[in-house]
């Protein structure tokens, strides 16, 4: 969970009520993560492309995106400024789509006579446009007043609600789309899929290892929570049916290149062009400014040598010149992938 301090001036009193909130609820009930606005550097909306069709050129951009779309939820530290929540907030907002779609967000607000809830009322409006869902349950603080228990049980109480919520609109989180295979579906995954991921590298990569005659295949290896650790930094689209996760391809940018990487599927799917399928799905992602696109197998990947051959793709490095086989793709101008 993200508790965002949203006051940008210096001397500001948010710093002081979001520590008091992390304080009083503790690490037990959730991840708490706290983020300043005034330290995300983003300037006024400075995107080309409107939010919602996720292509962001500015690195501020994609880092903002990275941190809201692994967050499950968020607790918003606010002043009123003038009847209505501050301008980084809104600006913050603006930035994405996608990311803040169907998690929780709750408020502690802050001011004199209001206690900070005009503020909220104005975000609310805001919020619910994102599709984002505001919680019941608010922490409204007069400047000025003595702590008391009643307002720590409100912190407490807010979490609570915060956390429930995030679990029970987890199912709508995961936006999903028809698969190549009847009954098949596609959703982007997260950390929460950890598990699954792990459980499917391991399946589809020990034919790796035999072919290429080595142990050393990181994916083979990872455990949980290192798959947990990288999953947030690449876009990964998996491959389910039933609950059953049967394949996978995850890819990010960097520069001009499209990095596609742990294209897999299951054994038992193998043969039926679903490799091909996602192979597709990752290039039709790449940004449309990218020049080309990488991937790499076990030099003796026979099987998916071939298969990228067959797409288009050349060897960047000789065959027997390491046990890694390196092959790019380049993307004509103005056609994306």
């Amino acid at each position: 969970m993200l508790v965002l301090t949203c006051s940008t001036r210096p001397g500001a009193l948010g710093p002081s009520v979001a520590q008091w909130f992390t304080d009083t609820v503790g690490p037990d009930t959730a991840e708490l993560v706290p983020v300043a606005l005034a330290d995300l550097d983003l300037p006024f909306l400075d995107e080309e492309e409107h939010p919602s069709t996720g292509v962001y050129r500015q690195e501020h951009t994609r880092r903002w995106s990275a941190m809201v779309d692994a967050a499950d939820g968020f607790v918003v530290v606010t002043p009123e400024y003038n009847y209505g929540m501050p301008a980084a907030l809104k600006n913050a907002l603006d930035y994405l789509s996608r990311e803040w779609a169907w998690k929780p967000i709750g408020f502690v607000s802050y001011g004199h006579t209001s206690a900070g809830t005009r503020a909220v009322q104005h975000a609310k409006q805001v919020v619910t446009t994102l599709r984002m869902v505001p919680l019941g349950a608010t922490v409204a603080i007069r400047i000025g007043t003595p702590a008391d228990p009643a307002r720590d049980a409100a912190a407490v109480g807010l979490l609570d609600e915060l956390v429930r919520l995030a679990h029970a609109l987890r199912p709508m989180r995961r936006e999903s789309s028809a698969g190549p295979l009847p009954g098949s579906r596609t959703t982007r995954l997260t950390a929460d899929d950890a598990a699954d991921v792990t459980v499917l590298q391991r399946c589809c990569w020990v034919d790796e290892a035999l072919q290429n005659d080595t142990l050393d295949i990181p994916a083979l290896h990872e455990s949980v929570d290192e798959v947990r650790a990288w999953l947030p930094d690449w876009t990964t689209t998996g491959l389910w049916i039933g609950g059953r996760l049967v394949g996978m391809v995850r890819t990010r940018r960097t520069g001009t290149d499209w990095h596609i990487g742990r294209l897999a599927v299951t054994p038992d799917l193998r043969g039926r062009g679903v490799g091909r399928w996602l192979l597709h799905t990752a290039e039709s992602a790449a940004d449309p400014d990218c020049t080309r696109i990488l991937l790499s197998t076990g030099a003796k990947s026979h099987r998916n040598i071939a298969l990228y051959q067959r797409e288009g793709y050349v060897t960047r490095t000789p065959p027997g010149s390491g046990a890694v086989l390196h092959l790019a793709k380049s993307i004509p101008a103005g056609s994306g992938a």
